[in-house]
């Protein structure tokens, strides 16, 4: 099927529309590309805004559909796909190969992701979680003399490379729910890797600060100058041997990535780099298996019910241990002050329950193939009487750090794993004509992932980055005393994660209300749970929520977003025994609320994402 292009430049801009001279090029209106099979007939939209700081967005009202993503390209490749018929999970599709290439040091065909799919009736939890190798072993980020090596030491480099997951997670994900054909979601992308797309502020600003990628010949070769300075914001990239690949995962499934000449190369550049190789193999390509889990599925406040993702996620018990911790705490008398801000009484709250749940993830959150659950089921966190007994300790002033609870019938045959830094990530949310809705957050982890290109074997410019999913794991296996850490490196084994995507839904008639997630790392628990007290708690929308300042705990220093929150807020809560450090929290929230019969859709200030729909 072929449609014509629609001009669309007022829905990338914040409700103006801008001069066409910007970033990503002169307006001009293009013609459809006519696709090899029967596609979408994507055709290269009108380009979006061009600041990489911090923007203000209004929100957007739609009434039939809507897709949010970080990027406005990324956000009209699912648009377009909606448009032509397809359904939520066929454009979730476009996005993600379009963010791999306009993103990709965020996410891409070369990492892994978490999708809950709303079908109208039931959701499913689709993990597509990268794998360790299979010649991998406990003692893989540990160094000659046994002390786990430094943290950047073990991103850079091929041992930190995990069998990525998201395509075929996509793939099985398509063969139940999605509507259009397979190939034809992949032509925005293999449409603007060939065509061009031009270098977003954000991308820029990335590489400006980067150092360890210009190390690998083929990344180097591609995001920078001979000089060594990365090109030009606006300049125009072509991806040749993205295209390629994207083709022969288009007309081959998932076999075009993980076998054949691509995971040859793949392999090559993980088990060949010169420093740090990797343990990767060919047949751990080939072999890589998605899950379709249950999601878990918590009751709040009696209204809603709120749909994540479980281990290896631990993102949703956190978010809901936090949350069901402040509700059975007394509130605070004003949880917000003036121009909207969390007061010092109702932070205090917040980060003392953030410490109680870290603790907890620490102690006990795994891959549920490796680890059991304690008492048997990981909804034993957050029982009532568990949380009733851990909100007890929560008193005026801090507890600095907490210990794990123990649930009622649950053992400890595990140590706490110390925290460990986690990054990267993009989220996508989408909802359909149909009210069939997406939330998936996807990943390589951290900034450019494990700083390798692969060209897929193709000979040409470009390619995708590799991730670095394996320093998810802790890095020590065992602590002092010899007590393993559930979360250390195994064979096969999926690393823990903090992403959270959510759909959120109306307990009464099972109406979806919401659609949300963000990347951040660790952090992502704090913005997620940001924006379900703003909107769902304070009677904010969307995008007021998601405009919140930042701010949480990860079982130490309170954390307040650097220039938002006024002295008198941190002198509060320095007086009741917080540290508290003020650092760049750079979430990158997308969110979808429903309004009536219509929605409203937020996009985080701090990136450059956008939401559209019709």
């Amino acid at each position: 099927m072929k449609f014509e292009a629609v001009p669309r430049l007022h829905q990338f801009t914040l409700g103006v529309a801008l001069p066409c001279m910007l970033w990503l090029g002169a307006c001009t209106p293009t013609t459809p590309v006519a696709p090899a099979h029967d596609g979408i007939g994507y055709s290269v939209p009108p380009m979006p805004e061009g600041s990489s700081g911090t923007t203000d967005k209004p929100g957007w009202a739609a009434q039939r559909f809507m897709v949010a993503a970080a990027n406005p390209l990324a956000t009209d490749a699912g648009y377009q796909v909606l448009k032509r018929g397809g359904n939520a999970l066929d454009a979730a599709i476009a996005v993600q190969m379009v963010l791999a290439l306009v993103e990709p040091q965020s996410s891409g065909i070369g990492g892994g992701a978490f999708l809950l799919h709303w079908d109208g009736q039931a959701v499913a939890a689709w993990d597509g979680r990268e794998t360790a190798p299979a010649a991998v072993d406990e003692k893989l980020f540990l160094q000659t003399d046994g002390r786990p090596m430094p943290f950047r030491e073990g991103v850079v480099g091929g041992r930190s490379v995990g069998v990525p997951g998201a395509v075929r997670m996509l793939e099985a994900a398509h063969r139940e729910h999605g509507r259009l054909p397979w190939a034809a979601l992949f032509e925005p992308a293999i449409t603007l890797a060939e065509q061009g797309f031009r270098l977003s502020p954000r991308l820029h600003a990335q590489l400006t600060s980067e150092s360890a990628l210009k190390g690998d010949a083929q990344a180097r070769a591609y995001f920078y100058r001979a000089s060594g300075e990365p090109h030009a914001v606006g300049t125009l990239m072509k991806n040749p041997a993205l295209a390629e690949v994207l083709r022969g995962i288009a007309a081959r499934g998932s076999a075009g990535l993980l076998t054949g000449p691509v995971a040859a190369d793949v392999v090559k550049r993980v088990r060949g780099h010169p420093g740090n190789p990797g343990r990767l193999t060919e047949a751990d390509l080939a072999r890589y298996t998605p899950k379709r889990r249950e999601p878990i599925c918590t009751d709040w406040k009696t209204v809603y019910r709120v749909c994540g993702f479980p281990p290896p996620s631990s993102g949703h018990l956190a978010v809901m241990q936090i949350i069901g911790l402040l509700e059975r705490t007394a509130p605070a008398a004003q949880p917000l002050v003036e121009r909207r801000l969390p007061s010092a009484d109702w932070l205090h709250q917040y980060s003392e329950a953030a410490r109680l749940a870290f603790a907890d993830r620490a102690q006990y959150v795994a891959d549920p193939d490796f680890v059991a659950p304690p008492a048997g089921r990981w909804t034993s966190l957050l029982d009532d009487a568990y949380l009733t007994d851990r909100a007890s300790l929560i008193g005026e002033q801090s507890m600095k750090t907490a210990r794990p609870g123990v649930p009622r019938g649950a053992s400890t045959a595990h140590a706490a794993q110390p925290e460990q830094t986690e990054s990267g990530t993009s989220h996508i949310s989408i909802v359909d004509a149909q009210g069939r809705a997406v939330a998936m957050t996807t990943t390589i982890e951290d900034v450019f992932g494990a700083r390798l290109m692969s060209d897929g074997g193709t000979g040409k410019a470009g390619g995708f980055l590799l991730n670095n999913q394996l320093t998810d794991f802790s890095f020590a296996p065992a602590d002092a005393d010899g007590k393993p850490i559930a979360n250390r490196v195994q064979p096969g084994k999926r690393p823990r994660s903090s992403m959270s995507p959510m759909l959120v839904f109306d307990k009464r008639d099972g109406r979806l209300l919401m659609s949300l997630g963000s990347p951040g790392g660790a952090a992502i628990i704090h913005y997620a749970a940001k924006t379900l007290v703003g909107t769902l708690d304070w009677g904010l929308d969307a995008q007021r929520a998601i405009d919140l300042p930042n701010f949480g705990s990860f079982n130490g220093p309170t954390v307040l977003e650097r220039g938002r929150f006024p002295a008198a807020t941190l002198e509060a809560l320095r007086a009741r025994g917080h540290t508290v450090n003020e650092i760049d929290m750079t979430s990158g929230l997308q969110a979808i609320q429903r309004r009536g019969s219509a929605w409203y859709g937020g996009a985080d200030p701090r990136r450059e994402g956008v939401v559209m729909g019709d």
